[in-house]
């Protein structure tokens, strides 16, 4: 049976490939280890559940609801080639960790996330308003411009444990699964227009957020990797700063993230390792 060129090419390269891996695999003790710092930033993007938006506006009579709002978010790519859009401007996060314990790390976790009512849905608004009570619909063309694309921002404090992936533990390559969970905080840009009438936007610290992350990270020569992670997050915002007033919403989010990152250790390995414990008998005279 005589063999195509293109066939000897592909099993000599699959060949190579074993080869390769197999002369350099190792138990690796370069990932997840205790005395690692690592940093990294990368690009999200957001989905978002239907929401209800609280008004309330004592000096105006009003305190009513947006209910089952649709929000997205503002990637920033529709308009402009990645390549050519600032780095500052899309949708942006970044992480800070610390590795205390092998396999366990405590994390600084932040979105730069955009969220935006869609126009053109209808919005059903209930309760009181002009001290009267109100259930009505109308359609959004410009009755609530409801804005948080300088950042939705959310900040989390996360627990990260890292589980290595069976077989895909070289020396100049690794593939782990980290599992995320923590609780923090938000600090929204808040820009909105309500029946005609704007905020004054800007920033403000807008309430608590809890979250849970599952990524993979490739680790090549030790210190650089790359990220694929999803991620769900549960944000409750309040006293969020509107025309002679304030308001309220909750919301649930779904990301994926790319991320490109840096391990570095900040001691020695032998600070970092684990003393094993001594044997303190002593033989009887």
């Amino acid at each position: 049976m005589r063999i195509s060129v293109f066939t000897k090419v592909v099993l000599a390269s699959v060949f190579l490939a074993c080869s390769f891996f197999t002369a350099n695999a190792q138990t690796p003790d370069y990932v997840g280890q205790k005395g690692q710092l690592y940093l990294s930033w990368g690009y999200n993007k957001e989905w978002y559940t239907l929401s209800n938006i609280h008004v309330r506006q004592e000096s105006l009579g009003n305190d009513y609801t947006f209910k089952n709002v649709i929000g997205k978010d503002k990637p920033g790519w529709n308009d402009k080639s990645i390549f050519k859009q600032p780095v500052s401007i899309p949708q942006y996060n970044y992480r800070l960790g610390y590795w205390f314990k092998n396999n366990w790390a405590i994390e600084i976790n932040f979105d730069h996330t955009k969220y935006q009512v869609d126009q053109q849905q209808l919005l059903h608004i209930e309760g009181k308003m002009n001290f009267q009570p109100v259930d009505t619909y109308v359609i959004n063309r410009g009755n609530l411009v409801w804005q948080l694309n300088n950042g939705a921002n959310f900040f989390l404090f996360n627990i990260v444990h890292r589980i290595q992936v069976p077989k895909m533990q070289y020396k100049n390559f690794n593939v782990s699964l980290l599992m995320k969970g923590g609780l923090g905080f938000m600090v929204p840009h808040v820009e909105n227009t309500i029946l005609g009438n704007n905020n004054t936007p800007g920033f403000q610290l807008g309430g608590w957020d809890v979250g849970v992350e599952a990524a993979l990270r490739f680790t090549f020569f030790k210190y650089a990797y790359l990220e694929y992670c999803n991620k769900a997050v549960y944000a409750r915002y309040s006293n969020l700063k509107i025309y002679e007033g304030q308001a309220r919403q909750a919301f649930g989010c779904y990301e994926m993230i790319a991320n490109i990152g840096v391990n570095f250790p900040i001691c020695s390995k032998k600070q970092a390792q684990v003393t094993p414990v001594q044997n303190e008998l002593t033989p009887a005279p």
